[in-house]
């Protein structure tokens, strides 16, 4: 069987919609024989023959599988920094909150232990992620586990506490929404 159809084959059996993103080394399970340079041409065809999808660097969406729910850019980043301390917050909860009037379209924010950098994700849009040197059991109880998105999420005081740390500007805040969940 031809390397693309193998490749497909695995990602319908194993991709759901909970799922459905791939980094190149979860790919190469699928395919152990193939050489280094046959794996990335073989990716790169599977791009253009739209058997998946390149959300940015070192992460595939297999289509099939695509989350419904319009949560991709959290998907994604729980994906890409899987292996830090990494929560929602800044512009993103303040602005679900209501505290802030502008509705930040196709960006999230997120406070990571990683380096901070923003990572282009083409038509989903654009994740952010600003460095942070506090430690999870510090903010413990100010975070809220956030099953949709696969992440934790800081409550507004926190993300008004990260706006001032990160020298952020204020000037969107509505004081008076923010004030009551202070």
């Amino acid at each position: 069987m031809q390397p693309v159809r193998r490749l497909m084959k695995g990602l319908a059996m194993l991709a759901t919609p909970e799922h459905g993103l791939f980094t190149p080394g979860n790919l190469r399970v699928l395919l152990p024989d193939l050489s280094d340079s046959a794996f990335k041409t073989l990716l790169s065809r599977a791009v253009q023959e739209k058997h998946l999808i390149r959300v940015c660097r070192g992460l595939y969406l297999y289509e099939p599988a695509a989350p419904s729910d319009g949560l991709l850019l959290f998907h994604a980043a729980a994906r890409l920094r899987a292996d830090g301390f990494n929560y929602i917050s800044l512009e993103t909860v303040l602005s679900e909150a209501g505290v802030i009037s502008q509705v930040p379209l196709q960006w999230i924010t997120v406070m990571s232990s990683g380096r901070s950098s923003i990572i282009s994700c083409g038509h989903p849009g654009t994740i952010e992620f600003v460095h942070t040197q506090q430690q999870p059991e510090d903010l413990a109880d100010q975070l809220i586990y956030d099953d949709r998105c696969g992440m934790w999420r800081a409550g507004v005081p926190l993300a008004l506490r990260d706006m001032r740390a990160t020298h952020r500007s204020l000037d969107l805040i509505d004081w008076s929404v923010a004030n009551e969940f202070v």
